[in-house]
């Protein structure tokens, strides 16, 4: 553990303690479901490649996926594949929320129907 991470867990175990949370946080499938089917229900996935000249960016568009019908046992397949995984995201003292995040090479398996465009 680096001396970051270990001031930070110090600084937690001080403020609120390292115990059990109670209640115990719990998600249930449908409200998974409702959330993250509507945020993600389709969606168009697009591979840009940049580059820096003269302190301009230019982009390059490559190719585009869409990502059609979202599939909440792939969701869950992903969890229990462990492609998908929780982010308590109050690092920098505010809290802004609990985030289910999964990398950007894994985000099309979410789907039932994928097309390269």
């Amino acid at each position: 553990m680096t001396k970051k991470h270990a001031e930070w867990l110090d600084s937690v175990s001080e403020r609120i303690g390292l115990d059990d949370l109670s209640p115990v946080p719990y998600w249930g499938f449908r409200d998974i479901a409702a959330h993250v089917g509507a945020k993600l229900i389709n969606c168009f996935y697009v591979f840009v490649d940049v580059k820096r000249e003269k302190g301009k960016e230019y982009l390059k568009y490559g190719d585009i996926k869409m990502l059609s019908t979202f599939s909440m046992t792939k969701f869950i397949d992903a969890i229990e594949n462990n492609l998908i995984y929780i982010d308590f995201d109050a690092r920098t003292g505010h809290n802004h929320g609990t985030k289910f995040r999964i990398r950007e090479s894994n985000i099309w398996q979410l789907y039932d129907k994928v097309t390269l465009i």
